[in-house]
């Protein structure tokens, strides 16, 4: 194969018989993770370059982790007051989840529900709320986000309240201990038990996974089991408006990268969403946990859920978000939180459940301009008549 030289963005010389990491083709950013695997003369032929002036065209592929996809429903509504997100799974399924993620080409094996035992004896003298449901369900998803993962497949949990993400998120440490977090949220969700007006322990997950905050955490019962596994630095917010003066306060004191629909506003979700990434993870090499909270969205676009908060992303934000964390390649866990179809009417349900859906699918493939799955044949007639020569 003939060496090639070429300008990208940045302007650097680059060398395709040696490609990097990642560069930047004209405003995305692909990430080449296998081509060391690859015999310097199929690199071509294997991703179809065509060279261009100065940049290089790339069709997207899914890696073969991405293409497969375990499911698994987190029916939890402990870590909140308000009945319903239990159903939220069943909810998304219904709506066709399952098979318009199969109809992008995905191996997709739905797990199921977990079967989250309810302890009616909760503790009720401690300030976090029903902490003996909300530890026990932590650990069984836990379990089965680690089992999911090291089965080769990208995890999508289906919740849900958000204190799923305190099982969610460890158990993803445990299969990929370099992972990072991007929390998509209305709310910050790292009060600690002391901190919190409510109590709710949805309002809570990040506090008990963060090794920072753990000096502020009073004894927590039944969560033996969740050790802290993520450090400040390898968290970032996005779409945060509802924010307490204790999450505030602990944003501040450990850096915690944060870009609040004021940055969002200010920036645009482009910016926003570039230096997230690379805030977490500069080398761009680290595998990446999404926890979406629907109530990230605004109210129009995700009626159906406990704690709405006007001013929200649109759903082309929250689509790009999606879009560029699975150009990636690196989107190992997906949280879904909060949909809850117990709120609202009909009409409010299905707009909340369409909502979500588009967010999956989009972290799984779907792209805005038109994708095809990798199996795709192209109809062709059984018999093409050529013209004369002259």
């Amino acid at each position: 194969m003939t060496s090639l030289s070429l300008k990208v963005r940045p302007m650097k010389t680059l060398d395709l018989d040696t490609p990097p990491r990642r560069f930047h083709v004209v405003d995305r950013v692909f990430i080449w993770e296998s081509h060391h695997k690859l015999p310097k003369t199929r690199l071509t032929e294997h991703y179809k370059l065509t060279i261009s002036k100065n940049f290089v065209k790339m069709p997207f592929f899914l890696n073969d982790r991405s293409s497969k996809v375990g499911v698994i429903g987190v029916p939890i509504h402990m870590g909140q007051p308000r009945p319903g997100t239990e159903h939220g799974p069943e909810a998304m399924r219904e709506g066709g989840l399952i098979s318009k993620l199969e109809g992008l080409g995905l191996d997709v094996e739905d797990q199921g529900d977990l079967f989250l035992e309810k302890h009616d004896e909760d503790i009720h003298d401690h300030p976090a709320k029903n902490v003996k449901n909300v530890g026990s369900a932590s650990s069984q998803i836990a379990d089965s986000v680690y089992n999911t993962i090291k089965s080769g497949r990208t995890c999508l949990a289906l919740g849900g309240d958000h204190s799923m993400a305190i099982g969610s998120i460890y158990g993803h440490s445990l299969a990929e201990p370099d992972h990072v977090v991007i929390w998509v949220d209305a709310h910050a969700d790292i009060n600690t038990p002391l901190t919190s007006s409510s109590g709710n322990m949805h309002g809570m997950p990040l506090s008990f996974l963060v090794k920072e905050v753990q000096p502020y955490l009073p004894d927590i019962p039944h969560f033996d089991n969740i050790k802290p596994c993520l450090s400040a630095k390898n968290i970032a917010y996005i779409g945060l408006r509802d924010v307490d003066p204790g999450e505030r306060y602990i944003i501040e004191k450990l850096g915690i990268h944060s870009f609040s629909m004021t940055e969002v506003d200010k920036f645009g979700i482009k910016d926003c969403v570039e230096k997230a990434l690379h805030a977490v993870d500069p080398e761009g090499n680290k595998p990446i946990h999404l926890s979406f909270d629907i109530d990230a969205l605004d109210p129009s676009l995700a009626p159906s859920t406990g704690t709405p908060v006007p001013g929200g992303l649109s759903i082309r934000e929250g689509n790009y978000i999606a879009e560029e964390l699975a150009a990636t390649g690196r989107l190992t866990c997906v949280d879904l939180a909060e949909v809850n179809p117990k709120l609202g009417n009909d009409r409010d349900n299905e707009t909340t459940v369409r909502s979500a859906i588009t967010i999956i699918q989009h972290c799984f493939g779907n792209r805005r301009q038109g994708v095809y799955p990798k199996d795709y044949k192209f109809p062709i007639p059984e018999k093409v008549v050529l013209p004369m020569p002259s």
